[in-house]
């Protein structure tokens, strides 16, 4: 495969809270960026499995505008390049992967699409690209092809397909049913049946897809489309239109489609898959001791079997007891039956409906520049600590009540403060009276990491330096109180363009008739 009409357009999907994982998952930063297996979080190793630029094009990855700056940093930890599709809100799969559809029938109707979640964990990498280009061939000729898995045990947790007669010349098999996940009895008569585990991969044309969405779920194809055609560029991300993509039902592929089709056909695949889809489901996935044990982080265990214990920071100790799952954070700390870990979900919910911030909010907040942790506060004072990365700058604000100490803690730090600007080495501080103008900006080749201490009555409240502004605010210089002068960081310009032009060429083609037409892009 050669040219790039021949070869797969991954699309990797973020969707989705991870709310069974909490805490390490929560709505600022879901499941598929956090990592709990290795080094990578399991987005950045979706990301990988589909960058072998021989079968694959240049990945597309749609998640939602909150987690826009963890997709492009995690990318670029990894040296992945993709296009970066923001939804305005959370829609489902089907929606999700209609806005894939249109977007690959831009280029070229018959664009083979594999989708791809962000949050599975696959082992054999290379069995994986093996197994997508063994379904190419059924994919080619018009059927919607899932992989299916070979089960390795009864699981509860996952959906069934039901293969039915073989599709001629593949390896693949008509999909005569789909079944919802089982209690453990009926998890064993489906695999006696020679059921497959769905692992939620499919591969399709676009213009079937498009096909089928219009037969079965033409709302969601219509608020695809326009959403598309209404989509704005940011440096290096493409925003849906949001009132377009708002009218979209909230319905999952495989109600709107793969149920439906008599076009879904599955492949069985023996590659090691699961869906960590909560800490059970982790503990099967991990390593263990001998005494059962997955173990992660600062801890130390006595006299405890068949657990999961996850400590990051501080030091967490579990002593006589079995089938648990203990999770610790510097802000919050889980302690649930491992055998009823999907619980948490209701758990999170009751949180949230109390309004404890701790429930979808992580004390590390990411941005484009770096990211900023808080450490602590009082009645006056309130401690965080920022990372800003190597020649990128926050915002120029003022804060008119509140009293700023920055403490360079590594790297050197480029300080203007009322126009006046000043190097700040490591193991040096300025102090930034309240009132004044300031801009931190990290000229440096490695990361800046300052401590600041805020003093004063604006202590507790957010800090608008950690906030994005719109063109509205930028150009009226006010925003809460505070004064922005908010510049793009000049190295994005050209970045800039080739997004903006790719957004024109979207609403080109979402006039033409059914996204059918080629584009030049």
């Amino acid at each position: 495969m050669s040219g790039s009409r021949d070869r797969i357009l991954p699309v990797i999907l973020c969707g989705g809270s991870g709310t069974r994982l909490w805490p390490a998952s929560r709505a600022s930063m879901p499941k598929p960026f956090v990592t709990m297996l290795g080094e990578l979080s399991t987005f950045q190793m979706a990301a990988q499995r589909v960058a072998a630029p021989g079968i694959f094009q240049r990945p597309v990855v749609i998640s939602g505008k909150g987690t826009r700056f963890v997709v492009a940093d995690q990318l670029a930890q990894i040296g992945v390049g993709a296009d970066i599709i923001l939804e305005p809100a959370q829609r489902d799969t089907a929606a999700a992967i209609a806005v894939a559809a249109c977007h690959a029938a831009c280029h070229a109707p018959d664009t083979v699409v594999l989708v791809a979640a962000a949050d599975h964990v696959i082992d054999d990498q290379a069995a994986f690209v093996a197994s997508c280009e063994a379904a190419l061939e059924a994919a080619r000729r018009g059927s919607i092809m899932t992989l299916g898995v070979l089960p390795q045990y009864p699981a509860t947790g996952f959906g069934y397909i039901r293969p039915g007669r073989p599709i001629e010349g593949t390896g693949a098999f008509r999909v005569e049913g789909f079944v919802e996940k089982p209690d453990p009895a009926a998890a064993q008569s489906y695999i006696d049946q020679g059921c497959l585990w769905n692992s939620g991969n499919f591969l399709f044309r676009a213009d079937v897809m498009m096909e089928e969405l219009e037969r079965f779920q033409p709302e969601v194809l219509s608020a695809a489309k326009e959403s598309l055609e209404a989509a704005t560029a940011d440096p290096d991300f493409i925003r849906l239109g949001e009132g377009a993509f708002g009218q979209a039902p909230k319905i999952s592929i495989d109600y709107a489609v793969m149920e439906r089709t008599e076009r879904a056909g599955v492949l069985p695949v023996s590659f090691s898959w699961t869906d960590i889809g909560s800490w059970g489901a982790l503990w099967d996935a991990s390593p263990r001791d001998a005494a059962g044990n997955a173990l992660h982080g600062n801890v130390e265990v006595f006299e405890t079997r068949n657990s999961l214990v996850h400590g990051e920071g501080i030091l967490t100790a579990v002593a006589g007891l079995e089938d648990v799952v203990v999770v610790a954070r510097s802000d919050a700390v889980l302690v649930a039956s491992r055998c009823r870990s999907d619980l948490v979900r209701d758990l999170v919910a009751a949180m949230c409906a109390r309004q404890h911030p701790e429930a979808s909010e992580h004390v590390r907040t990411c941005r484009s520049w770096g990211w900023c942790q808080y450490i602590g506060q009082g009645s006056s004072f309130r401690v965080k600590r920022i990372v800003v990365k190597p020649g990128r700058r926050l915002p120029l604000q003022r804060q008119h009540h509140c009293g700023e100490h920055w403490i360079v803690v590594a790297g050197t730090a480029q300080v203007t403060v009322n126009g006046n600007v000043s190097l700040v080495h490591e193991n040096e501080a300025i102090h930034i009276p309240a009132g004044s103008v300031r801009r931190l900006v990290n000229p440096g080749r490695i990361p800046l990491e300052v401590v600041e201490v805020e003093v004063g009555s604006c202590a507790g409240e957010d800090d608008g330096a950690l906030s994005t502004t719109s063109t509205a605010a930028r150009a009226s210089g006010v925003k809460g109180g505070i004064r922005f002068w908010e510049n793009p960081e000049p190295s994005s310009w050209q970045a800039h363009r080739s997004m903006r032009n790719r957004v024109q060429c979207f609403a080109r083609c979402a006039k033409r008739s059914g996204y059918r037409s080629q584009c030049p892009l």
